[in-house]
């Protein structure tokens, strides 16, 4: 039996070229780059060229990249840290009710220590409206955290417009953008952030890497303490590997983001023109336009998360019921209870997610098992 995985907004597969220029760095650049000797130096100039090369597909500054393990450390870093070296200017923060569990844990966090947030709600489609994100600012607001697109449901938000707003205050501006990077071009000056969070391992790159864009002036209190690396904002011996190794998946995802976009269109029609022409009930969740176009999510009436997940498992296809960060709890998604009142569509929720190597045979397949299931449970 062939496996079919649509689970790429949990994680993606390594691409093979990632892999092997990971090894060769490994193998001819192993030295601490924070060396003064040759070996040393030759891993801080790949180091560096990555670095680079990373900063230009975003527009920012080669000193404007902080690499850290991953999108959870990037966004705990923009928020805590930003948090921490400001709370002198105020101890608010804006977020959002469908934020990754990176942000919302880290508010909760902050809460803790005294810290108030304020949680700007959604719509049935998912999208956060500027006015309300206007209307949650206070005096003593010092950050403002919003993503750029939703890990669960795919829903686009409007940065560039909520970075406008924020333009002429001091108040900071934040983005997780780990599931947005590499599907839509991003431009920092023109969206207006003054840090944006991503992770490689949604790219085709290494798991255990990611970066924090801090814009030239933004000061942060670190999270861990140690050297001076990362221009003192994040201590600890650079991973060199797998820093080139997410500059290579970089490279790659550049050239190739039109004709993805345009492929995982595609695959979302073929999918839900197969629901439809075998008559079995269903509701997309979220935006239909608006959207990322590799995560459909989907909930099917008079079943249950769980009994699909098994069915589909059994049958060879590997999707997910929401954020692989929650997986094994099978509790109902925080982002689809924040935009529906109905809780049944959350617990009957299932996320298809597109990628490196899928095919429109493995997307009919996981469209035939799905209908075979939906059936079956619910009898038709």
């Amino acid at each position: 039996m062939s496996a079919v995985y649509l689970d790429h907004a949990a994680t993606s597969p390594i691409h093979p070229k990632v892999m092997q220029t990971m090894a060769e760095v490994e193998k001819q650049c192993f030295g601490n780059p924070s060396s003064i000797h040759r070996f040393g130096r030759e891993a801080r100039q790949q180091l560096e060229l990555a670095r680079g090369k990373i900063a230009e597909s975003i527009g920012a500054k080669e000193s404007e990249i902080i690499f850290t393990s991953g999108g959870t450390e990037a966004d705990n870093l923009a928020i805590v840290g930003t948090a921490l070296r400001h709370k002198e200017a105020g101890r608010h923060i804006v977020t959002s009710s469908i934020e990754h569990h990176a942000v919302l844990h880290s508010c909760k966090f902050l809460e803790s220590m005294g810290f108030e947030i304020s949680y700007v709600p959604v719509g049935e489609n998912g999208v956060i409206q500027v006015d309300d994100v206007k209307a949650a600012l206070r005096d003593d607001t010092v950050l403002v955290s919003i993503m750029f697109g939703n890990n669960e449901v795919g829903t686009i938000q409007p940065i560039a417009e909520i970075g406008a707003l924020l333009n002429d205050t001091s108040i900071l501006f934040h983005s997780d953008a780990v599931q947005a990077y590499g599907m839509i071009q991003m431009n920092v000056q023109e969206l207006g952030v003054d840090l944006l969070s991503t992770s490689a391992h949604k790219i085709n790159g290494p798991k255990g890497i990611g970066f924090l864009y801090v814009k030239e002036g933004v000061q942060l209190t670190p999270l861990l303490y140690g050297g001076k690396q990362e221009q003192q904002g994040r201590a600890g011996t650079e991973n060199v590997a797998g820093i080139v190794g997410f500059q290579t998946a970089v490279d790659m995802i550049q050239q190739t983001m039109e004709t993805r976009w345009d492929e995982y269109v595609r695959f979302r029609k073929k999918m839900l023109d197969l629901f439809d022409e075998h008559e079995i009930s269903f509701r997309v969740n979220g935006d239909r336009e608006n959207v990322l176009p590799h995560i459909l999510n989907v909930s099917f009436p008079n079943t249950t998360a769980e009994a699909l997940l098994v069915s589909l498992d059994l049958a060879g296809v590997a999707v997910s019921s929401g954020s692989a960060c929650t997986a094994g709890s099978l509790e109902p998604s925080h982002v689809l209870g924040a935009m529906y009142s109905n809780k049944e569509r959350g617990k009957s929720a299932i996320r298809f997610s597109f990628g490196l190597g899928t095919t429109m045979e493995d997307i009919e397949k996981a469209a035939f098992e799905t209908i075979h299931a939906v059936k079956r449970i619910t009898g038709r």
